[in-house]
Formats: structure tokens, sequence, C-alpha cells
């Protein structure tokens, strides 16, 4: 079992490698996908445009599995349907992309509507790019231009296998293994448990059951969090040092945590967080040594919904 000091030390070297070898980003080109999308305008609170937004994406057929408020001035609006569900259940861990994000932001008195760009996401998760998707949240929400990294990433160099931020850092295929039930039953009814009672810091947002598989993924957020003392694993703490250009990336959350048969497993956070912050420099204010804890807080957290009790 792995001491707390032990851990920051190693992850202290592995911070050391990774800035010696960063990837950067190569020039711009008609393939470079983005994290995000930003939708239109729409008038009103984030209340209000929450709801006229789960208006607008059921009448494209999306089901709205959940729905939460990460922090004040933010919503997080879950949803997926036939399409995502198909290509999840045909690819490698593809549940962790059956959820489309979609996210309502106050930014200095206007509203933002964004949502993860089912390109890059669907790319990155070997499920395709996803144009069905792509079409309907744009005749949803709109598309007035992706953003989430100032050049992009070249679509060769996204998917599973490819996409990683650095040297030594996780790829796609690197997922956390939680925790291992008797059966699928088993593990579906710990984690139901363990999120109702909010262990970890966390609480439900959404499940999808994969249709023909004995595979549900969960939305969890950690609005709490109960990591080490000094850990930055909360939704908030990570997004107030990470999330801070003008075009929000709200959309970042919730977790996935995927029930695969009798296994429990999660995207590694270092592999998911860079993902979704690309341009992210390895130092400064807003750098990822500002929450060099965060992996290992949102996976004790995960851990615990999984029903795997770590002594700290």
């Amino acid at each position: 079992m792995l001491s707390n000091r032990k851990f920051r030390f190693n992850f202290m070297a592995w911070l050391v490698l990774s800035f010696a070898f960063l990837w950067l980003p190569g020039k711009a080109s008609a393939e470079a996908l983005k994290p995000f999308i930003l939708g239109d305008t729409f008038t009103g609170d984030v209340k209000q445009v929450s709801e006229l937004v789960k208006t607008k994406l059921a009448a494209q057929d999306f089901q709205i599995v959940g729905a939460y408020s990460p922090y004040p001035a933010a919503m997080v609006i879950c949803v997926t349907n036939n399409d995502l569900k198909s290509a999840a259940a045909k690819a490698f861990n593809g549940g962790f992309g059956v959820a489309q994000r979609v996210a309502v932001t106050e930014v200095k008195g206007k509203i933002q509507v964004s949502y993860v760009n089912p390109a890059y996401m669907g790319t990155a998760y070997g499920m395709g790019k996803l144009e069905s998707v792509s079409a309907k949240m744009k005749a949803a929400l709109g598309a007035v231009k992706p953003f989430g990294s100032e050049n992009g990433i070249a679509e060769e160099n996204l998917g599973p296998g490819q996409y990683h931020y650095a040297m030594m850092m996780p790829y796609f295929k690197d997922v956390d293994f939680l925790k291992e039930h008797p059966d699928y039953k088993t593990a579906v009814e710990t984690v139901e448990k363990n999120l109702a009672a909010g262990v970890g810091g966390t609480m439900k947002v959404y499940r999808i059951d994969l249709p023909g598989k004995e595979v549900s993924v969960f939305g969890v957020a950690i609005p709490k969090g109960d990591g080490p003392e000094g850990n930055k694993d909360t939704d908030k703490e990570i997004m107030d040092i990470v999330d801070y250009q003008d075009l929000k990336h709200t959309a970042y959350l919730p977790y996935e945590l995927m029930v695969d048969g009798n296994r429990v497993i999660a995207l590694r956070a270092r592999y998911r967080i860079a993902l979704n912050f690309p341009d992210t420099k390895m130092y400064g204010d807003h750098g990822f040594t500002k929450i060099m804890t965060s992996p290992w807080g949102i996976q004790v957290a995960l851990e615990a919904v999984a029903g795997f009790v770590r002594n700290l």
C-alpha cells in the first residue's frame, strides 16, 4: 500500500521527467481537433438557460441522464442517445464516452453554453468522430467555435494508444482498476450504495447501462472529497486552478466510473485532465504542479465508491 510520503515523492519524480519531455501541440491543421464547442448565446440566468438547454437537447432525441451544479453559477447536464450507446458498446472501454457533457456557466455576467466536442472525445476514446452526435448537438445548441486548445491536436495524435500529454504520462488504455467483485450485480449494487451514501465525498450524477452488455457507466461528482489533508480533490478546487481562461471548460465534469463485468475501473486522472486541458503548462499559477495531489485524491474518492477502502 502506497504511503502518502512515498506517493508525493514518486509524483514529483514524474513531474520532473514529464517537464523534461513535455509534449507541445504542433501547427494547426485541417484535421486538428479541440476539446470543447461554444454554443449559441442564450438569455436568462443559469437555472433558466439550463432548463431551456434540456428542452432543446430532448427535442434532438437526447436522453437527459443527470445534471448537477459543481459550484455556484455553473450547471453540467449529461445526456446520451442510441448513437452514443452503439459507438460505446463497439469500442474498447468506449463506455467512458457514452455520456455527452453540456455546461451552462455564468462568466462576467453573461451565460456560456458549451459542450464536449463529440469528434474530439470520440476520436480519443476510439469511438469514431461521432458525426451524427455533432450534428444533433449543433442543431440543439449551435456551434459557434471549438475551443480548449490554441492549435488543437491532430486527429492522428489523439486516438487511443497515441495521445499522452508528456513522457511517462498514461494513455487511454492505462485505466485504474479500482475494485473487483464476485460478479457484475454485486459490483453495480456496491457502487450504487456507496454513491447514495456519498462515500469519498462523492455524489451520483447519472448511470447509463450499455444494452446487451454487463457494463454500467456512472457519472461521479466530487463536491466534498476526503483524501489526504491538503489534497486538492474536489471539483471546485481543481477547476479554480486550471479553468481560468475566458471560455470555460466546465463540461470537463463529472468523472466517469465504469462497471465492466465484475471490475470497477476509471480513466486515470492524469490522462483525463490533460485530455481536457491539453495546453496547460507544467508550472505556473495555473499549471499542473498546482494540482499535483489531485490525481491521487480523485483516485481515492473513486476507489471508495468502488468499495475499496484505503488506509491513508
